[in-house]
């Protein structure tokens, strides 16, 4: 059958830091708040349909809470369930989140937290933000970076290539492209999967931390190349210290800029990028020499591109400037 899925729908963070973490995605992000409840908000992008694509949880540490995916109808839905069920991985339905039906709570070979529901809330915008072109959900208005839509998650594994053979064979992932060391061309150390025809939504990186269910970073949209360099001065502006970039991947061929939000979690702005619409595409290997990472091979990430969340060991804000995100 065709796909399972038809998109990332949202992505829940858990943050130390809620008053902070939601001034940072409302004022300098950009963000719309939809909803409240209980210790969460929910907001989106100003191009998303849905009712939200970030949910913002206050919590002990900056962390994954869970991903949520939108199937491709309610048949799609159907089969996924079965096959999670059948699989073992199954966690039960889950019926409290405003914005979207009753969904499916599974977790992948990495103990990632992740749920499918298909009936979903539409956003309805206010009058003052009635939009001018109606196959938009909203005017645009924007505020700060004015991310437009939810891109991708990146989380962790010990083991990628099984990860990815288990997404591609029980919820249908397009397996697109990985990276291997170049004094290491058996090890794995980062890949790309697909529900769409973005080179990615979903992405991996190596981790042998033992801890489970890790986010390595959360990416937003931007609708130009040079929405990420306008971007760049305004986290700068606001006091925010850049972590990589802006630079352009080799692995889908996005612009990209890194940073991290109060709550110390990592954020990523995309622009540019291809389109892959082939059903029957075969993976692609890279090694870093041929610019997997770094499109022009001359612009090493930083050390502390290898952290991920939780992190393994407590923050010492007093040395770490990374532990909320901002200069030191």
């Amino acid at each position: 059958m065709g796909r399972l899925l038809s998109q990332l729908a949202h992505v829940e963070l858990i943050t130390p830091k809620p008053d902070e973490s939601l001034k940072f995605f409302t004022d300098v992000m950009g963000l719309i708040e939809t909803a409240r409840q209980g210790n969460s908000v929910y907001l989106r992008g100003w191009g998303s349909h849905l009712h939200h694509e970030l949910v913002l949880t206050e919590g002990p540490a900056p962390a994954l809470g869970h991903i949520g995916w939108r199937a491709a109808g309610p048949y799609e839905l159907e089969v996924a369930v079965e096959r999670l069920e059948t699989g073992g991985a199954g966690v039960g339905w889950y019926t409290e989140t405003p914005g979207h039906g009753p969904a499916f709570r599974f977790r992948n070979p990495g103990g990632h937290l992740q749920e499918i529901f298909w009936e979903t809330e539409r956003f309805q915008p206010p009058a003052e933000l009635a939009p001018n072109y109606p196959n938009r959900p909203q005017r645009y208005a924007p505020r700060g970076i004015a991310a437009r839509t939810l891109d991708h998650v990146t989380v962790t594994s010990a083991n990628i290539m099984d990860n990815f053979h288990w997404y591609r064979d029980t919820l249908g992932f397009r397996f697109m492209e990985w990276t291997v060391l170049d004094e290491h061309p058996d090890m794995p150390i980062f890949g790309m999967l697909t529900t769409c025809e973005r080179a990615h939504d979903l992405g991996m990186v190596a981790d042998f931390s033992s801890i489970p269910g890790r986010l390595h970073h959360v990416s937003f949209w931007l609708d130009q190349i040079g929405d990420v360099l306008r971007a760049a001065d305004l986290l700068l502006e606001s006091g925010t210290r850049i972590e990589y970039g802006p630079g352009r991947h080799g692995m889908g061929e996005q612009t990209f800029l890194y940073f991290r939000e109060p709550g110390g979690l990592r954020l990523e702005l995309n622009s540019g990028g291809y389109r892959n619409y082939l059903p029957d595409w075969e993976a692609v290997k890279w090694t870093p020499a041929q610019g997997s990472n770094d499109f022009y091979r001359h612009n090493t990430s930083p050390p502390s591109m290898m952290e991920s969340f939780p992190p393994d060991r407590p923050s010492d804000e007093r040395a770490n400037p990374w532990a909320q995100g901002r200069a030191a």
